[in-house]
């Protein structure tokens, strides 16, 4: 699936970038506090600091700023969780410092992650599509690195078991933001990021035979 066009009447691209950065930033805030259905056009221009007729120079539509939070979300998870991650790692020390890196970048990003993750629904399905397929390219990267581990001995996963534990992986991380009104409450991220290792990497210490 192609990158979704989003229309801009203006031809500079640095330009183009620069506002829809601050266009980002605004929507973020906005959608946080009243939700997507209820910010209106003219409440994201006024937070982003333009007119009605200067926000739409740069966007075609109300869902186009929502694609554009989802896409540069994704994007910068991305890029925020490469910087952290330390080359020189292997096995278990890798696979921790992998997980740990996502846990972090979600939190520094939290007020974006929880926006895509509650909003992206009202995104046209062409354009949910594709951020979808971008969730999935961050899920296929867990693979690699519980793949990597396996070969190193690490774990005795099989595919089937590694694609599902990529998938907890990226749900466990977002958690801290769906789910930051009560795990908050009783966790810090050190906190959240070394008993959730745990449990990811040694399951819960269940004592009881099997029934």
């Amino acid at each position: 699936m192609e990158k979704k066009e989003v229309p801009s009447l203006v031809k500079d691209q640095r330009l183009i970038l620069k506002r829809r950065a601050q266009i980002v930033k605004s929507a973020v805030q906005l959608f946080n506090e009243k939700g997507y259905h209820k910010a209106t056009t003219r409440e994201l221009a006024k937070a982003s600091g333009f007119s009605i007729g200067t926000l739409y120079e740069y966007i075609g539509s109300k869902e186009d700023i929502l694609y554009l939070v989802c896409d540069s979300v994704y994007d910068e998870v991305m890029s925020k969780w490469e910087k952290l991650l330390n080359s020189r790692l292997n096995g278990l020390e890798r696979l921790k410092q992998v997980i740990e890196a996502y846990f972090r970048v979600v939190n520094d990003l939290q007020d974006e992650v929880l926006v895509m993750y509650q909003e992206s629904k009202s995104l046209s399905d062409e354009a949910l599509t594709y951020v979808l397929e971008k969730e999935m390219k961050m899920k296929e990267m867990f693979e690699a690195e519980l793949t990597r581990a396996r070969s190193e001995n690490v774990l005795t996963l099989d595919d089937r078991e590694i694609s599902l534990a990529a998938h907890q992986i990226l749900v466990v991380g977002q958690m801290w933001t769906f789910r930051r009104w009560a795990v908050q409450r009783e966790y810090n991220i050190e906190e959240y990021i070394t008993s959730q290792l745990r449990q990811l990497l040694y399951g819960f210490k269940v004592t009881a035979a099997d029934s």
